[in-house]
């Protein structure tokens, strides 16, 4: 392997992890409200740019029409399993980005995003000053702020 990883853990994780040759790029999970989709795709395109492996929302639960298109689908039960989908991002992830609009708004998703990643020792960044502030304010020991903006 051209990364450290500990013989304990290759069982979990052996079919996800291939030797590309050369140091892995860092994977980064982005979280936030998707009420602001464009700071979705600045994030994604600044870090992939930047040359990490980005994972974030799939779709847009309150106005993809994608959903809609796929018929008649109960819209709580696939929330649920939208946010179960991204918890397993966020285990494979390096590191968390929480993104957000100017006002630093997130909702009762991401903050439980942000604490299923400090409980699994992923450390939580933000994109803004004002999610930060938001983020300690509701009690959540956080990390940096990581500005995106140039």
């Amino acid at each position: 392997m051209s990364y450290p990883h500990y013989g304990s853990e290759c069982h979990e994780h052996h079919d996800l992890v291939r030797d590309f040759g050369g140091q892995r790029p860092r994977i980064v999970c982005l979280c936030g409200s998707t009420r602001s989709p464009g700071a979705f795709r600045e994030a994604n395109l600044r870090l992939t740019l930047a040359g990490e492996i980005v994972l974030s929302i799939g779709c847009d639960t309150k106005s993809d029409a994608d959903l809609e298109a796929a018929g008649e689908l109960n819209l709580w039960q696939v929330k649920a399993d939208l946010d179960a989908l991204h918890k397993h991002k966020i285990s494979l992830s390096d590191y968390v980005l929480v993104v957000s609009g100017e006002d630093g708004y997130f909702g009762d998703s991401t903050r439980s995003e942000i604490g299923y990643a400090l409980r699994a020792g992923k450390p939580v960044m933000f994109a803004r000053k004002a999610a930060h502030a938001r983020a300690r304010a509701a009690g959540l020991a956080v990390g940096a702020v990581t500005e995106l903006t140039p």
